[in-house]
């Protein structure tokens, strides 16, 4: 059974940095997809990043192309995002997600998306 555990969250200033933390396991991550998404209160999950285990494409959200950077450790089936330049709008509950199944670029709807996380919390105070 797929598990993924976030970590890494916090409360940070405009301005500052996090790098969140994404240890998946319970299956084979040679494919398929892991995603970044966060929900903030009163709104929709939305799509941040995504990256495909096998090659590592990747897919960004415009509102963080520039500032956040996704990467893998296939080694340790972990997926990393680097957040900077963080704004207060980007404070919301972070959730990492994997598709099992390959697919061609990292899909940005959640409905694609078959097991997810429990989330941590980024706050970007202003």
């Amino acid at each position: 059974q797929v598990q993924l555990v976030e970590s890494g969250g916090g409360l940070v200033q405009t301005g500052g940095s996090l790098r969140l933390s994404c240890a998946a396991s319970g299956r084979t991550f040679s494919f398929g997809a892991l995603g970044w998404f966060r929900q903030a209160p009163g709104k929709e999950r939305e799509f941040v990043a995504g990256i495909l285990w096998s090659n590592g494409i990747l897919a960004y959200a415009d509102s963080v192309k520039g500032r956040f950077t996704i990467s893998r450790d296939n080694a340790k089936n972990t997926v990393y995002l680097e957040m900077k330049s963080l704004k207060p709008e980007d404070t919301g509950v972070y959730y990492c997600a994997d598709k099992e199944t390959p697919y061609w670029t990292p899909p940005r709807g959640s409905d694609w998306y078959d097991h997810w996380g429990q989330g941590t919390q980024v706050t970007v105070s202003s």
